[in-house]
This record gives C-alpha cells, sequence and structure tokens, in this order.
C-alpha cells in the first residue's frame, strides 16, 4: 500500500472525529468565530477580492475563514471525507468556497487557475515527501508577483518523543517515518488506531526548495509558542498560546515565511 492510501485512509477516520470535538469548536465557529491567527492573519494582509488557493485544507474552516475575510479561495485536501464536511461547513454558513480533492502533487492535472496567493498551514508539509515537487505545485499555481504564505510547526518539535522527554527523530531529511498510533491531536483517547507515513524537514530543505524555484523569500520568522494546543505537556501562557512544559522558550515551536514570485 503506497504513502497516500495509508494517510488517506487515516485522514477520512480523523475528518469524522475532528468534526465532532471541542478542538475545532464547529458550533461557535458557525456562528462567526474566525479560525486564522494572528501570524497568518498578518503575512495575508487585506485579502479582498484576492484569489487563494488553501493547500492541505483539511475539512474547510480556514479556507471558509479566508472567504470570510474578502478572498476568492479554492480549498484543496486529499481526504474525500474532509472534502466532504468542507462543502456542507461551506453552505451551512453560506460562503462561496470552493473545494477541490486532490494529492497536492497532482492538482496540476486537476485545476486550471492562477493565484494571487498560495496558502497553508499547521502540520502539513511533514505529510508530503518531496519539497522540491512540493514547490514547484506551488510556483505553478502562482501568478507572476503572487505570494506563498506558509506558517509550520518547526522541525525543531518534530524531533522529540510524543511527551518531550527525549529527542527521538532526525532534524535532517531521512526515511519516512512509519506508525501506528491511538487517538488523534483534539481526543487522544478517541477509538482511532491507524497506520502514518510521515517525514521530516529540516528549515533548510524547505527554504531551499523554494528558493530554486525562483521565489524570493520576503519575510521569515520563528516562535516559541503553539496556536494550538495539540502537543503533549503543554502549559497555556495567553490566548492561543501554548508552550511545551519544561522548555519554555528554549525551543522553537513554529516558523513562518512569505516567499513572493517574480513579475
Amino acid at each position: 500500500m503506497e504513502y497516500l492510501d495509508i494517510n488517506r485512509k487515516l485522514w477520512n477516520e480523523k475528518t469524522d472525529i475532528h468534526f465532532q470535538s471541542d478542538f475545532y469548536d464547529v458550533d461557535s465557529f458557525v456562528k462567526g468565530k474566525d479560525s486564522l491567527n494572528s501570524v497568518e492573519l498578518g503575512l495575508l494582509g487585506d485579502l479582498k477580492g484576492k484569489k487563494v488557493l488553501h493547500l492541505q485544507c483539511h475539512f474547510g474552516q480556514d479556507t471558509i475563514s479566508l472567504a470570510r475575510h474578502g478572498a476568492i479561495v479554492t480549498g484543496v485536501d486529499f481526504s474525500e471525507n474532509a472534502i466532504e464536511k468542507a462543502k456542507q461547513l461551506n453552505e451551512s454558513v453560506g460562503t462561496e468556497a470552493t473545494f477541490v480533492q486532490s494529492d497536492v502533487y497532482k492538482l496540476p492535472e486537476v485545476l486550471d487557475e492562477k493565484f494571487d496567493v498560495v496558502y497553508t498551514s499547521y502540520g502539513v508539509l511533514g505529510w508530503l515527501p518531496d519539497m522540491k515537487k512540493w514547490a514547484e505545485v506551488i510556483s505553478h499555481f502562482l501568478k507572476p508577483g503572487g505570494e506563498l504564505v506558509l506558517v509550520e510547526f518547526h522541525p525543531v518539535i518534530w524531533m522529540f518523543s510524543y511527551d518531550f522527554k527525549r529527542i527521538e527523530f532526525n532534524y535532517m531529511d531521512s526515511a519516512p517515518i512509519i506508525e501506528e498510533l491511538e487517538g488523534t491531536y483534539t481526543d487522544r483517547d478517541a477509538q482511532i488506531k491507524e497506520k502514518s507515513v510521515c517525514w521530516n524537514h529540516g528549515l533548510s530543505t524547505v527554504l531551499g526548495a523554494i528558493l530554486k524555484t525562483g521565489l524570493t523569500i520576503a519575510d521569515f520568522k520563528e516562535y516559541n509558542y503553539s496556536p494550538y494546543d495539540c502537543f503533549e505537556n503543554t502549559v497555556k501562557i495567553d490566548d492561543r498560546k501554548f508552550k511545551i512544559k519544561g522548555l519554555e522558550d528554549k525551543i522553537p515551536m513554529l516558523y513562518s515565511l512569505k516567499a513572493k514570485k517574480c513579475l
């Protein structure tokens, strides 16, 4: 079985659990809660009338939030269950986002448009084996002068064991990490046990892939917190700000970047 089939099965199961979870709080979202955080909102700027491609959108909350901010937005995910839920959510809140089911790498075969912004965030890159191919897809979909906005968990985070007690995984790129874990980040006791296949990508791999496509990196930052309580052993320090207990201010937890395609 290929990694895509394994991971799609996993995310089809996760979607049902996530959609019902307090973590995603769909009820509040439907009533108007913005799912986007200050980091990405600051990078995205004024979205009114801009065409935005949102890659690996899960069941569409951020895609719909982008639409609420005035974007003409297309959300993409490889999970058919996630896309189905996204379409239902889009209809229930009355936005006009478009949703497409596709693997990121195959998207140029099914979508023939150009965009002002390609956006992707939070726990996305580890599901993709090839950063060079990923960056080429982004460049393909950007208009001249268009921008990539990426907010992602820092690769240092993925070096640690799940309880953050020891270094367990490589920082640099290596063989795929194949695991079978129970539960999910919204509910560690959830009745789900599926295999997953993922990869760790160091910053040089991600940045190098972006630069080699000809995009220019205009902004890059690192952050010592996560806006989501999605890891073990966390402590809340502020609204939408969580750190690892015992490692507060000692490790980066996020990075963000904006990259521009030449005119």
